[in-house]
């Protein structure tokens, strides 16, 4: 919240009449317009005059000591005498001592209509900076009913005082007051409303809030990034992606998290090599960290994009990480599916030394690359090894027979 106090005090002050007689009471029903002004007595006007004068010139604790030496017995006085002390001490910073003058000031409910109103209004913001939200809630109410104002600042501060007491039906009740009297649209009243539906889990009414807010206010990248999550949250995946694609168009999309969500997006909807390609821009530029968890990702995109060709490479810098004998041996099966079977031996060879959990697997592939390269002895040992795994040997034990006759055709001894 900003610190209007000075500014507040010296608008106060400013407005004192020591002399002033009372002005004749307004025929208006609202009670600031009914409310006389009086003039303080005579020995406290006297401190007045001195306090104020030397607030005038600099000296705001000579200002403070001169009132509390006023000790005035007559209740206006007293509450005269309070405000003004209170409007000091906020400008202090101290604010408890502030809260205990303006309170006595505005519970005596006797100062004049625009020095009453205006109490009521400063102690309020008070409260609410010092969190106590069910008090600052009550004064901003009689500061309403006092000077019948309805006010858009005053609705969004009640708004944070019923948000951080967690009474969002309150909160969004407030906010729809104070959006339909502000002139310019208020980015923090909407935000409250957003905050309220998020915690009520009503998520398609925050997503209507959002969906006028980013029209409003278009360069703010939080919101972009807020709707698209949301629109996920209630698994509308086709707003979702128009909206991070719009984002990342706009140049909104600065973390790895939100490059990575527009490219798995992309990657479900269809559009995998176009995922691939983002992915693999942003991870060159430094903004998403090379790891295998990243490196594997960027092999996914690619392996569903059919491009087997990168797909291998990326598997075989991931598994390179940190020694992954799985990522090998889908490197591998993609270079031979690819038909690169003089590279894929040594990876799957890699796979078996970095402690593949079913050998079996690593050795009937290799039985394939050998058996694609027509070296029948290599082929018909591995495809053996792999007969010995539970989980190959079904289809080891069928090539063993298939190997056995290609040697045989082609005068090969096993």
């Amino acid at each position: 919240m900003s610190k209007p106090y000075k500014s507040l005090a010296v608008t106060l002050l400013l407005s004192l009449s020591l002399g002033m007689t009372a002005n004749a009471a307004a025929a208006e029903k609202c009670p600031i317009e009914k409310r006389q002004s009086k003039a303080v007595g005579e020995r406290a006007a006297k401190k007045v005059q001195k306090s104020f004068k030397a607030y005038t010139e600099g000296n705001l604790d000579d200002a403070i000591a001169i009132l509390l030496e006023a000790n005035p017995k007559a209740k206006f006085d007293k509450a005269y005498v309070d405000r003004m002390l209170g409007n000091f001490y906020a400008e202090k910073a101290q604010m408890g001592t502030a809260i205990k003058y303006l309170k006595s000031a505005v519970d005596a409910d006797i100062l004049g209509g625009t020095d009453h109103g205006a109490s009521l209004r400063l102690y309020a913001d008070l409260l609410l900076q010092e969190k106590q939200y069910k008090e600052a809630i009550t004064y901003y109410n009689k500061w309403m009913d006092f000077t019948c104002k309805v006010d858009g600042t005053v609705f969004k501060r009640v708004g944070i005082a019923y948000s951080e007491l967690k009474q969002w039906d309150k909160v969004l009740e407030v906010a729809d007051k104070g959006l339909a009297l502000i002139d310019k649209p208020d980015k923090g009243l909407y935000q409250m409303k957003l905050t309220a539906y998020f915690n009520k889990k009503q998520y398609k009414n925050a997503i209507k809030v959002l969906e006028i807010m980013v029209p409003l206010f278009q360069d703010d990248k939080r919101l972009w990034l807020q709707l698209a999550q949301f629109y996920l949250l209630t698994e509308d995946y086709d707003k979702s992606l128009a909206t991070y694609d719009l984002a990342y168009k706009n140049g909104f999309l600065e973390t790895a998290a939100s490059i990575t969500r527009l490219s798995q997006l992309m990657a479900q909807k269809g559009a995998p090599y176009q995922a691939a390609k983002i992915y693999d821009k942003h991870m060159k530029s430094g903004l998403i960290k090379k790891d295998e968890k990243t490196l594997n990702i960027l092999a996914g995109f690619y392996h569903n994009a059919k491009d087997m060709k990168r797909a291998a490479k990326f598997y075989g810098e991931a598994a390179a990480v940190k020694n992954d004998a799985a990522l090998y041996l889908k490197q591998g099966r993609l270079l031979a599916i690819d038909r690169q079977f003089k590279a894929a031996i040594p990876v799957f060879k890699k796979a078996l030394d970095a402690g593949l959990k079913n050998p079996g697997e690593a050795e009937f592939e290799l039985a394939l690359a050998y058996l694609g390269l027509k070296q029948y002895k290599s082929a018909y040992r591995s495809a053996v090894k792999a007969s010995k795994d539970k989980k190959t040997a079904r289809s080891a034990k069928s090539y063993i027979t298939y190997i056995k006759e290609k040697a045989r055709v082609h005068n090969v001894t096993l």
